[in-house]
């Protein structure tokens, strides 16, 4: 099987939760997912020739004046470094392109996540001063760095 051809992407209007070990890779407090998961769309990426388990999920929502924001882009670790991600925010480009005009990302700070939305075509836009501390129950550490403040990438659409 062609390799573009492997991969299926489905929405997910009922049952969101039980993504839930999926989600929780990218936002690891579930009462913050329950903040979203109802509100926003939900797409699944599958393996056409696998056991249909999930591979990557993303979940977006319509923040109003024609912003699209990606709450939860996760990837399970076994397919990280693909181009799963890369191709569900395509997904999500071609999908909602010409309905809004930014897409936009909030996320920790971190050496590995602000990375991977500059290279998919982001910029900085601004930030939330001690989101990840005043929002979460723990500390949250990626890539070595403690997260506190929330940066918000965006793009055109």
């Amino acid at each position: 099987m062609d390799e573009r051809d492997r991969w299926v992407i489905e929405e997910v209007s009922e049952n969101k939760r039980q993504y839930l070990d999926l989600l929780l890779l990218a936002d690891e407090q579930e009462d913050m997912i329950a903040r979203y998961l109802e509100r926003g769309r939900m797409y699944v990426m599958r393996d056409r020739s696998a056991s249909g388990e999930a591979a990557a999920v993303c979940v977006v929502t319509d923040e109003g004046g024609g912003v699209l924001e990606i709450k939860n882009l996760a990837v399970r670790q076994e397919f990280q470094r693909k181009g799963l991600g890369r191709k569900m925010i395509q997904f999500v480009e071609e999908k909602f392109g010409g309905r809004f005009s930014v897409l936009q990302a909030g996320t920790g700070d971190s050496p590995l996540t602000v990375p991977f939305y500059e290279a998919c075509g982001f910029s900085r836009s601004y930030a939330v001063k001690d989101f990840f501390t005043d929002h979460y129950d723990h500390p949250i550490w990626e890539g070595g760095v403690l997260l506190r403040d929330m940066v918000y990438l965006r793009k055109g659409l």
